[in-house]
């Protein structure tokens, strides 16, 4: 037995036929084939759709076609469904029949699956909140699947209490925050969209960079309540900003999507876009370049992989800074001009429309005078390196070895930032930093724990007799078992260290932590804040053991 939701519209539209005649409806009717008993596939139901509303996106068209796939083929009878409405109480109702089609029945009420309904004035807060939380994602259909749901839907519909979720931890305190970020987007609806940085998105979470283990969890809460980011949160700097949209809810009365709707070129969309400058602008001109069919891949189907982090040309903050330039129409004297008073190498040569023609440098306006003494800004203008900010950053630094540079573009293939090898130069050493200062921590306690514990003590931190045995010197240490090492009083006085045992160990134990997190791969640079923590653990470190 499964549960699901099934809503009766985006505003309960369909609430009074579902409860009145003993059936879950959904929209979708303007399908040519209506009938969608015969779409055994979901490639079947997805070549339906996408030619009833052609002028939708990859997303949107994917994520119709696993709403309508699961009520045609995955609810089955037996399961229970749940109708939230709009009194603010919920139905509950057992699946008794297969998908019908009813061709003569008014719009919008033509599918169907037949229910008992076993509740239909449930009290809202007999639900705990983590149950209730899932009820509120924006898919018209979705299954109830965590929290042990099946079983606590049961409990409510025979008029028991909600049992609570059978593997109850902290991760249900947490679901406040993401429930919240649901309530505003929906509050503001279409017209008013959420835009916030990529820095703030994740601060929802509880978290400060983009790892993969907590992009897969916040990607997965997004599509459990039918919500999308544009453009998605995995590119751009931290800085970056993001719209929220409901990317999942189902058409309006003229047949579009919340996304397309935004993204349109009139209307609200048009005036949308004339804040290109602010971030909805950019969110608009995303996806007015992203959802087409050529560029299918950013937005997966529904059920496909879970989008990964890559380090993106977009994560470096130069990508993302209109550098100097020459227009078309300038002269090689405004170039040189520019590049003696800001000391570069090259300047990109942009059209009227921002996007690059060229590159002109020292050495192709002195290949160039040698052909012809008086030669213009065209013949000096070479082609140049372009990048585009989605792409994979490591694909790029042979370019910027060999060339010095890369323009980056953006998604309407404008210029917007100019990669150096500088910039890679401080990028990479900023990351490489953490990874030095964490060694010589270290190495600094292996050193002073060989030179005065004994290596039966060293051990002794070990459960594992096999593993025990094979430890010659704290090199073969795990980082985590100096706290365990330490915390032992007799090891502790053997150091001699004047100073608190319980401080130091909780600052060893917050080092752990951050260690351990820079072994998980993260775009993001870790700030000078987030060091902190570990250069005190240094410096202290230094302090009582002062040999270099």
């Amino acid at each position: 037995m499964r549960a699901w939701v099934v809503r009766a519209g985006e505003n309960g539209e369909r609430e009074r036929v579902a409860l009145e005649e003993g059936v879950l409806v959904v929209g979708w009717d303007r399908l040519a084939m209506g009938d969608l008993a015969g779409s055994a596939t979901r490639a079947e139901i997805r070549t339906a759709v996408a030619a009833a509303y052609p002028d939708e996106g990859p997303y949107t068209i994917g994520n119709w076609t696993g709403q309508l796939y699961r009520f045609v083929h995955e609810i089955q009878p037996g399961d229970l469904v749940v109708l939230p409405l709009k009194s603010l109480r919920v139905a509950i109702g057992q699946v008794v029949g297969a998908y019908e089609y009813r061709a003569e029945a008014p719009e919008g009420l033509r599918h169907v699956r037949r229910v008992e309904w076993m509740v239909t004035d449930l009290d809202r807060q007999e639900i705990q909140s983590d149950l209730l939380d899932s009820l509120g994602s924006l898919l018209t259909v979705f299954e109830l699947s965590r929290f042990g749901a099946a079983e606590r839907v049961a409990a409510l519909a025979e008029g028991k209490p909600d049992p609570g979720r059978p593997d109850a931890d902290e991760f249900a305190a947490t679901l406040t925050e993401p429930a919240k970020l649901y309530e505003e987007v929906r509050r503001r609806g279409d017209e008013d969209p959420l835009t916030l940085s990529i820095r703030d998105f994740l601060a929802v979470w509880g978290v400060q960079r983009r790892y993969p283990a907590t992009t897969a969890q916040i990607n997965s809460d997004l599509e459990a309540r039918g919500l999308v980011t544009v453009p998605p949160f995995t590119e751009g700097t931290l800085d970056s900003r993001v719209a929220v949209l409901a990317g999942g809810a189902e058409p309006d009365e003229s047949g579009t999507s919340a996304v397309t709707r935004l993204s349109g070129g009139s209307g609200l969309a048009g005036q949308l876009m004339e804040a290109a400058d602010g971030a909805l602008g950019e969110a608009v001109s995303y996806l007015n370049s992203r959802l087409s069919t050529a560029l299918a891949g950013h937005f997966p189907d529904e059920g496909s992989e879970t989008e990964t982090v890559a380090y993106l040309v977009s994560n470096l903050d130069s990508a993302n800074r209109m550098p100097d330039c020459v227009r078309v129409d300038d002269d090689v004297e405004t170039a040189q001009t520019l590049m003696v008073l800001r000391g570069y190498s090259q300047l990109p040569v942009l059209d009227a429309d921002g996007r690059l023609r060229g590159v002109v440098s020292w050495e192709s306006i002195g290949r160039a005078r040698m052909a012809n003494p008086t030669a213009g800004l065209s013949a000096a203008t070479v082609r140049g390196q372009e990048a585009d900010g989605s792409d994979d950053l490591l694909d790029w630094i042979g370019a910027i070895q060999q060339y010095g540079y890369v323009v980056v573009r953006d998604h309407d293939h404008k210029v917007c930032g100019l990669i150096t090898a500088s910039d890679l130069t401080v990028q990479f050493g900023t990351r490489v930093r953490p990874f030095v200062l964490v060694e010589e921590i270290e190495q600094r306690l292996r050193r002073v724990v060989d030179r005065c514990i004994p290596l039966d003590r060293i051990r002794a931190v070990i459960q594992n007799p096999k593993r025990a045995a094979r430890v010659r010197s704290a090199a073969d240490l795990t980082f985590g078992a100096y706290k365990h090492l330490l915390k032992v009083p007799e090891n502790w006085t053997a150091l001699g260290w004047g100073i608190n045992q319980a401080h130091f160990l909780t600052a060893l134990e917050t080092c752990r932590n951050f260690r351990n997190d820079l072994m998980h791969f993260s775009p993001d640079p870790v700030t000078d804040d987030q060091l902190v923590p570990a250069q005190g653990l240094l410096e202290l470190l230094r302090s009582v053991d002062p040999q270099v």
